[in-house]
């Protein structure tokens, strides 16, 4: 499938919001456990296995390329940055491959 312009840069716009909002999201949780009760030990080294794991995923980093614009959606979404509604304003065409790829 050909990607439109209009595609593109929507998703380049969109981008940096859901990312913004998903590292948010994850800050949030950041702080839940380290305000937990235990060792501080123990909390900054669970608070390091889940950095390390987190700034992998598509909420944080993406490869910025046309070619995978598909893919980079079926991440965002897989990775709980984004839902299907969030895919507003997108052509159909687009949307379809999407929901094409997450069924699989």
């Amino acid at each position: 499938m050909e990607i439109s312009k209009k595609d593109w840069k929507l998703f380049r716009e969109k981008l940096p919001e859901w990312q913004e909002k998903y590292m948010e999201k994850l800050n949030q949780e950041y702080i839940e456990l380290l305000q937990k009760e235990g060792n501080a030990s123990d909390k900054f080294w669970e608070l390091e296995k889940r950095i390390r794991n987190d700034k992998k995923k598509s909420g944080v980093i993406v490869e910025l390329r046309k070619s995978e614009l598909v893919y980079n959606l079926v991440e965002l979404i897989r990775d709980g940055v984004i839902e299907i509604c969030d895919l507003d304003g997108f052509s159909d065409d687009l949307k379809e491959i999407v929901r094409h790829f997450i069924e699989r």
